[in-house]
């Protein structure tokens, strides 16, 4: 049994982990740590024990799940790693150069698990997309196009001294990964555009993305928050692969049930619980050894696409990625 804590509750996610590490056969929650005010209201709504002391829950569990703030990450993942604590991350792991230089230390030095929160990996849709591609049926990859478009998730996440960016750093990553995982290979070169298009405010709401591999292959991004409040879910993940011989096209939240009630509209998805998937994963790289499909590796590589994506803002071209 693999107890596990939750450290912070700031992000979004963190209900949805919250369930899926609750309902897992082989783990056991034993309870969160986060400022009061936010914590307390936490722990009153699912029951998870509210923990006052941060060093209390790591004496208490085996590994935690930092849902914390993006630039908050860093100094949650070396206290854990200090203490032997296995650790999933939510994504971007990092927003800043000098901290993903640091958690690699920490990690390594600690010889722990850090699976990245890429729930997006554990899809049965994406898994289809490799195996269609390994089989060759649209011969070699030429070019990709993306999307990960949502709504302004507003907070902390507009506030640049706290998620170091705004859309793009929030979702490049997704399907950075994805594209890294497809392709078996890095991007070399990153252009971008950002605007603040939707909101007009000081941080970016539409972001695009183009990234340039080894090979040759171009892929393009979408990452913005486009969608307006009332949009009837929350956002898409979508990838069309263009090949020699043909294309294919996923909508991974594409299927679904949409629920119109007195309080509107509520999408309610079926199939594959992706959470619970990249859970499942998590624990068993913990008790059984199997490697994290989502590594430490694989998050921040994806981090430096976003972080390459602002420095090319800021001087106006392309920029090289360095082989790391």
């Amino acid at each position: 049994m693999l107890r596990v804590g939750i450290l912070s509750v700031a992000h979004l996610h963190a209900g949805s982990y919250q369930h899926s590490l609750g309902a897992h056969p082989r783990a056991e929650l034993v309870g969160l740590w986060d400022e009061p005010e936010r914590g307390r209201p936490f722990s009153e709504r699912t029951g998870v024990p509210f923990f006052e002391e941060i060093d209390a829950l790591l004496d208490a569990c085996d590994a935690v799940c930092v849902c914390s703030e993006n630039n908050n990450h860093l100094p949650l993942v070396q206290k854990a790693a200090a203490r032997g604590k296995h650790i999933l991350c939510e994504k971007p792991l990092v927003a800043r150069e000098e901290d993903a230089v640091a958690m690699t230390s920490a990690v390594e030095a600690a010889g722990v698990v850090l699976m990245t929160a890429f729930p997006c990996r554990y899809s049965p849709a994406f898994t289809r997309l490799k195996e269609r591609i390994a089989n060759g049926e649209i011969g070699r990859v030429r070019a990709i196009c993306a999307t990960n478009r949502g709504t302004c998730p507003g907070s902390w996440f507009i506030q640049k001294e706290l998620s170091g960016g705004g859309a793009m750093i929030d979702h490049v990553v997704h399907v950075t990964d994805l594209i890294r995982d497809l392709l078996g290979e890095e991007p070399v070169k990153v252009q971008a555009q950002i605007g603040n298009n939707t909101y007009g405010q000081d941080w970016d709401d539409t972001a695009m993305v183009t990234m340039e591999f080894a090979s040759g292959i171009f892929a393009t991004l979408d990452s913005s928050w486009s969608r307006p409040k009332k949009f009837k879910t929350w956002g898409d993940v979508t990838m069309t692969v263009v090949g020699e011989k043909g294309t294919i096209e996923l909508d991974m939240f594409g299927p679904g049930l949409g629920v119109y009630g007195e309080n509107g509209y509520r999408s309610a998805s079926y199939g594959s619980d992706l959470d619970a998937a990249m859970v499942d994963a998590f624990v068993r790289a913990c008790l059984d050894g199997v490697p994290a499909p989502t590594s430490m590796h694989d998050g921040l590589q994806a981090a430096r696409v976003a972080m390459a994506g602002y420095r090319s803002v800021e001087v106006g071209q392309p920029v090289s990625l360095v082989a790391s």
